[in-house]
């Protein structure tokens, strides 16, 4: 008896989407073919990015990163995912879930500064494009893209560290598809309350600061935008922060839809269609977003083609 409440206090069960076998096989179908164009989609970009000497510029720097990103979130969640579609258990140790969650965290918050940098890129290349070379030099972008890493992990570290100071009692189904925070809270038998006011100082901190930096950027941008003469000039720059500005709203819309919104804690329907919008969706589109509406990559994409 004893042995048997060990090992249940160190793992648990994800209830995932569905138990009806059709709808699961169907499910199943539809999500490894969306983690294959993930894949494709983002480590593709990342390989065109890092092998055309052309796009070694600050944007598609930061670009790179972010299909990394994508891609190491798309390897965290999915996989799992799609083998508890034909598992009996469902289960997952509490260390692998902690590792899920690391995972995603880290990804997730430096994606938030990724796309903060990528605002600053576009602000500086619009706003100040005789001094772009001076401004966003080699060096300034690497430390920004490896300070978001930094911060992904040192966010990560954190809260995975409040976490296994919880005791899990009780029932031990994460009403989920992957390990999150906020369902390990409900589960939790000591009072989380240290844990959600770090996560509340922590994570608004950062989404203030990222999303800040997002908007200052994109109100600068307006007004130097609209000052131009020519309505073609005006296009093109429309055109440039169009797909960032797309997956700026996609991104953090599904977050605010996520974390932010009443009865947090007490409601746990709203999570799955939440995390497929924020761990499934987003990085399937992000390579289309970025790829189709610009011209630089489809250019070098079709230099590719003909030689081949």
């Amino acid at each position: 008896m004893t042995e048997e409440n060990h090992t249940m206090k160190n793992e648990f069960v994800l209830t995932g989407f569905t138990d009806h076998p059709d709808l699961k096989a169907l499910l199943f179908v539809v999500f490894f073919a969306i983690y294959l164009i993930t894949m494709v989609g983002n480590l593709g970009l990342v390989a065109l990015i890092f092998t055309q000497h052309q796009l070694h510029t600050p944007m598609y720097i930061f670009l790179g990163n972010l299909a990394l990103v994508d891609s190491c979130c798309a390897c965290a969640i999915t996989p799992k995912m799609l083998e508890n579609f034909f598992s009996e258990d469902r289960k997952i140790s509490l260390y692998e879930c902690m590792a899920q969650f690391y995972v995603l965290c880290t990804v997730e918050t430096a994606d938030c500064f990724l796309l903060a940098a990528m605002a600053y890129d576009r602000y500086v290349a619009i706003c100040s494009p005789l001094q772009y070379h001076s401004m966003m030099s080699k060096k300034l972008c690497v430390q920004m893209t490896t300070g978001a890493f930094i911060a992904g992990n040192l966010h990560s570290m954190i809260h995975v560290g409040l976490l296994l100071r919880l005791a899990f009692c009780g029932s031990h189904h994460i009403n989920h598809f992957y390990c999150d925070i906020l369902p390990l809270y409900r589960l939790s038998c000591v009072d989380p309350y240290v844990n959600e006011l770090v996560l509340f100082v922590f994570a608004g901190s950062i989404e203030v600061f990222t999303i800040g930096s997002v908007l200052i950027s994109y109100v600068y941008i307006v007004f130097t935008v609209f000052k131009m003469k020519s309505k073609e000039g005006r296009i093109k720059a429309f055109s440039t922060c169009a797909s960032h500005f797309l997956s700026v709203s996609l991104f953090y819309g599904s977050i605010f839809f996520m974390y932010i919104r009443p009865n947090l804690l007490e409601e746990g329907d709203k999570d799955i269609p939440a995390g497929v919008l924020f761990t499934i969706i987003v990085p399937v589109l992000n390579p289309f977003i970025y790829s189709l509406r610009n011209t630089e990559v489809i250019s070098v994409l079709r230099k590719i083609l003909k030689k081949k």
